[in-house]
């Protein structure tokens, strides 16, 4: 394993301190993820109140091309820092949290995290995609996967203990502290020409590029998703993962009721399945960077699609080792819908405008599921979960079949490398 790309990849001093600012912030962001639903399920008593929490943090994406502007117009360090240090600071504020009706507050926190996170996430595209070896981004992402995913093993089970023992506040106040780490990280990264300069991006961007900056910040938001629409590799990958995400929203919704519901358990069970989801997503991530050099990118897409397809399905069957099992099989699937698309956002995108075609494919990738987990959250309340279940396992299947039966397009990197 030592001539693994994953190695040559954190040896960078660089991709090293980013991947230990991804373990930190990631271990608090998962912890609130959880605690957020199992905060509002405790004083609300609704499962749909509950749902939505993870909806109020992923709403923000569909500004995603227009923060992606700045992330390829303002230097990204600095960007990845000031994100980290708002969040630490507002986090805090839900100490007020303690009764039903303080919990629009709540919300209101997790917009913004959103916002943050959707800005950070544009941020990092672009820097990454001008530091790493173009033959080592699918290494890259794995483990930058990997480090977030691995924040599953102990911090849903840290998170669920933490409430339990002190409260939702606990939680609030730990995120806050691994963002302020995490931002110390950031700021020691070296980066030279972090952000693009005019005349280099508007040489790099073409015609086109030009045509919108003239006409404004608006055309410059459309520039990724012509980049993406006029890409015969890219357009097929992000319609995939959209639909794919979509499908995971609407599993996502179903999680309390699978441990009300289906197993008998408390709603803190539902930490169990999100670690056993994060281990999967460990194992994946590792393995994402080697599986991609040697598979067709499509190929690899569609058996993660598939692999996620079964762990919903398997959630839907009433013993508790079927759960687990699916919830490995979750965590080990998307992860590979998630990395092939950005990897090759990466590879075929120029450096100039990848930080907005990025975030328009997370736009168009995570406002489905959005939407999604708004839906299910509905649904949760009208059908049964057992029978939805499989309904997301067909319409899975049916994604991964038709990925790998479409008629391929040829992956070139923006480097003029094969990919």
């Amino acid at each position: 394993m030592g001539d693994w790309g994953s190695g040559r990849v954190l040896r960078d001093r660089n991709a090293g301190l980013y991947l230990l600012g991804v373990v930190v912030s990631g271990f608090g962001t998962t912890a609130m993820w959880l605690v957020a639903g199992i905060w509002v399920k405790s004083l609300t008593g609704s499962d749909s109140l509950a749902a939505l929490t993870v909806f109020a943090m992923w709403a923000p994406v569909l500004a995603g091309p227009a923060l992606g502007v700045l992330a390829d117009r303002l230097p990204r360090r600095p960007l990845l820092v000031a994100a980290c240090l708002v969040m630490a600071a507002l986090l805090p504020a839900l100490c007020l949290v303690d009764s039903a009706g303080r919990v629009w507050l709540l919300f209101a926190v997790l917009l913004v995290y959103g916002i943050s996170g959707t800005l950070h996430e544009a941020a990092e595209a672009a820097l990454v995609a001008k530091a790493v070896d173009v033959r080592l981004l699918g290494d890259f992402n794995g483990l930058r996967m990997t480090a977030g995913e691995s924040m599953k093993l102990l911090a849903p089970l840290a998170g669920a203990a933490l409430f339990t023992r002190f409260g939702g506040a606990s939680v609030a106040l730990l995120d806050a502290l691994t963002f302020a780490l995490a931002a110390g990280l950031f700021l020691l990264l070296r980066v030279d020409r972090d952000a693009p300069g005019r005349t280099a991006a508007r040489a790099e961007e073409g015609a086109g590029e030009r045509a919108g900056a003239r006409a404004g910040g608006f055309a410059q938001a459309l520039e990724g998703g012509r980049q993406l629409w006029h890409s015969p590799v890219l357009r097929p990958l992000v319609s995939a993962a959209a639909a794919v995400m979509f499908l995971a929203g609407i599993n996502g919704a179903l999680v309390y009721a699978v441990a009300d519901d289906v197993l008998g358990r408390t709603p803190a069970y539902v930490g169990v399945l999100y670690a056993v989801q994060g281990a999967g997503s460990v194992v994946s991530g590792l393995l994402a960077g080697p599986l991609l050099r040697r598979m067709p990118v499509r190929v690899f897409t569609a058996a993660g699609t598939a692999l996620f397809a079964l762990g919903c399905g398997a959630r839907a069957l009433p013993y508790e080792a079927a759960a687990l099992t699916g919830s490995a099989l979750i965590g080990a699937g998307l992860p590979c819908v998630l990395i092939a698309a950005l990897t090759t956002v990466q590879r075929e995108v120029p450096d100039s405008v990848v930080g907005r075609t990025a975030a328009t494919a997370n736009t168009l990738v995570f406002v489905p599921n959005a939407l999604a987990l708004a839906l299910g959250a509905g649904l949760v309340a009208l059908v049964d979960v057992t029978l939805l279940l499989p309904v997301v396992t067909a319409a899975g299947l049916a994604v991964s079949f038709l990925l790998v039966t479409a008629p391929v397009g040829t992956v070139t990197s923006r480097r003029g490398a094969p990919a």
